[in-house]
């Protein structure tokens, strides 16, 4: 872009408009330690819910193990799903942010759908058929965050999004949609990204305030309470919302009651762990820029204990060293060592595959040369932008100013900022 300053001088009639050469000027932000806190405290809680997964499933911990299990997926996916969908407002289809949806989703899901595979064939002594429609265990989420980014735009134009979005969410729900790019959780969980996209940092701001952390605080021990009780009567697939009414075995009517129940629990415990969640800075703040490393990488350590006899004779107090490790391997798994050696997998840069400013500057004048009078231009030519760390794979958006008095202020350095039921044999989390 042009630099340009404006001159004026008390002896001179009008100001004078100097206009330097290009410059590329690079945009100072800061991040908002709440939501780094957020989603690394969500990204424990996948964790450990991939580490407890195997032990449920073979009755190990009892009602106990089985009612957290249930408890934090009820809510920590719809999380980090309304995280992603409040950092999406600003996606556009413009050349930067296409390019960055290759380099921080694609790229790094066409490795690691290969590698997971490759992986529990090893550990399975056999081979393990790769599809990439056909996404692996953990692997599903990222052509879901694809998905939902790219119809961002739509959304953004339905005059009732979160209406709509239920409304698909539900009819998800009656019908067996096919495996393919896991379907069944894309639009299961669409909801919550719509709703993201519908946040304004006011409601954040709303969830800082002393009284509803509290509430906040007691709507999740209710909320485990409440999945304890209900342990044993309801099946934990309804939380992981990739099965339809006739897979779980009900009827419609009650399916859908079930789904609008299940909605409504993680609505509310989304928003009660969000208040809980600390506002100032950390020691674990800096380690939730890194969440997209934690995510794709912990599923190799838990896939290993998924295939481990012993693991499956583990007792109901070893259950908790099991739970401890996983917040230690989150926090390993995010920090600088280990973002260095595989930063090739999880942030490529692909400065080599797109059109970087010096090549595409000619094409680009050409284009823009028609089109000047008017005053409207397609993209600057940019480089490749980096790849993000982050799992919520944040883009630039400004809120419009708010209204004096409407009771919905901007959150402390809230400004968006430039965010970079497992068994061996099942292929979602």
């Amino acid at each position: 872009m042009l630099a340009a300053t404006v001159s004026h001088r008390p002896d001179q009639g009008s100001p004078t408009l100097i206009t330097t050469a290009p410059v590329r000027t690079e945009r100072l932000v800061s991040r908002d330690p709440y939501f780094d806190n957020a989603k690394f405290l969500a990204v424990v809680l996948v964790v450990i819910g991939h580490a407890w997964e195997p032990l449920r499933g073979a009755n190990i911990g009892g009602r106990l193990l089985e009612a957290a299990q249930t408890f934090i997926y009820a809510f920590h996916l719809p999380a980090f799903i309304v995280m992603c969908g409040y950092f999406s407002r600003g996606f556009t289809a413009a050349r930067g942010r296409t390019r960055k949806l290759v380099a921080a989703i694609v790229v790094p899901y066409a490795i690691f759908s290969v590698a997971y595979p490759l992986w529990a064939g090893l550990l399975a002594g056999d081979h393990v058929g790769w599809d990439p429609l056909e996404p692996y265990y953990l692997t599903w989420f990222l052509p879901a965050l694809l998905l939902w980014r790219l119809s961002t735009p739509l959304w953004q134009q339905i005059r009732h999004p979160i209406a709509a979005a239920l409304l698909i969410s539900m009819i998800a729900g009656f019908v067996t949609l096919p495996s393919m790019l896991n379907a069944a959780q894309v639009l299961s969980f669409l909801p919550f990204f719509v709703i993201g996209l519908t946040l304004r940092p006011g409601h954040f701001a709303l969830l800082q305030r002393r009284a509803v952390r509290f509430g906040g605080a007691a709507l999740l021990v209710l909320g485990g309470a409440a999945a304890y009780a209900l342990a044993v009567d309801v099946d934990p697939e309804w939380v992981h919302w990739r099965r339809s009414f006739d897979q779980l075995g009900v009827g419609a009517p009650a399916g859908a009651g079930f789904r609008i129940v299940a909605l409504a629990a993680a609505v509310t415990l989304t928003a009660a762990f969000l208040a809980v969640v600390p506002v100032r800075r950390t020691w674990f703040t800096r380690l939730g820029a890194a969440t997209m490393y934690a995510y794709l990488l912990h599923g190799f350590v838990t896939l290993f204990l998924s295939y481990q006899g012993w693991y499956y004779r583990v007792s109901g107090g070893e259950v908790v060293l099991v739970t401890v490790g996983c917040a230690v391997l989150t926090v390993v798994l995010s920090g600088d060592t280990v973002r260095g050696v595989f930063r090739w997998a999880v942030e490529p840069r692909l400065d080599w595959l797109f059109r970087t400013a010096a090549t595409s500057r000619a094409p680009a004048a050409a284009a823009a040369a028609g089109k000047g009078a008017a005053g409207g231009g397609e993209d600057d030519a940019e480089d490749v932008p980096a790849a993000g760390a982050d799992l919520t794979d944040a883009v630039p958006h400004r809120d419009p100013p708010v209204a004096p008095g409407s009771g919905h202020g901007p959150v402390a350095n809230g400004g968006d900022q430039s965010l970079a039921g497992t068994r061996p044999g099942d292929r979602r989390p």
